[in-house]
This record gives structure tokens, sequence and C-alpha cells, in this order.
């Protein structure tokens, strides 16, 4: 049952259509009578002004995904150069498949990264 407080009435979910992970996180919002936008990584870029929001919120460390195929396919002088949120966003804006997804933006502004059905439970 959705708690009236914490509804939120438009949440956009940020990634790669063809990711598991997001299938799953827009299949379980799709189910809870909210307004999602979807936001493609490939076709639309990452969303620079909305990055430092992103840092602020979770920051880099969540952000970059370290498990990842692209992060594996990087060199190691690159992987070791990712230290501070610039050196983050500078890797994000490069290559976009490294940001963990889905990276979803609630009706309040707050900031998630990845999927969880308990975790997103308690956001509507």
């Amino acid at each position: 049952m959705k708690n009236p407080e914490k509804t939120t009435s438009h949440v956009t979910v940020f990634g790669i259509p063809n990711c598991d992970t997001v299938k799953k996180a827009r299949t379980w919002l799709a189910g809870q009578a909210l307004e999602v936008a979807f936001h493609d990584f490939k076709k639309q870029g990452v969303p620079v002004d909305l990055l430092p929001g992103w840092l602020a919120a979770v920051g880099w460390e969540a952000l970059v995904n370290h498990k990842g195929t692209t992060w594996r396919k990087l060199d190691e002088a690159t992987r070791l150069a990712v230290v501070d949120d610039a050196s983050a966003t500078a890797l994000m804006l490069a290559n976009p498949s490294v940001i963990k997804r889905p990276v979803v933006v609630w009706g309040d502004g707050s900031v998630s990264v990845g999927f969880s059905a308990e975790a997103f439970a308690g956001r509507v």
C-alpha cells in the first residue's frame, strides 16, 4: 500500500533500455501508478546539468559501476585516474555505459542508483 506522504507524482529513470536492471526497474515502476519518464543515455546522452546533483546525492563511487563490462574494458591507467567527482564526471561523459543503472530521480528530487523492489517500495 502506498504511503500518501511519500507518493511521488513523477519519476525519471535514466539508463540504457537493454540493461536488465533498468528493465526490472521500469517494469516495477510501471505497476505503481506513477508517471514515469525514461531518459536513454545512448540516444539522449548523459544530462550534464544533472550530474553535479547526482554526485552530491549519492557520490561518484555509487555512480561509477566498477563491476560492469565497460569498467573492466578500460585500461588500468584510466581506472586508476578516477579518484574524485571531476575525474568520474569526465569518465561518465566519455563512457555513459560506465554509469551504474538505473539512476532514478524521484518526484521529491531525491536520487537513487540501482534497483531493489524493497528500496523502491519505500519511496512510493
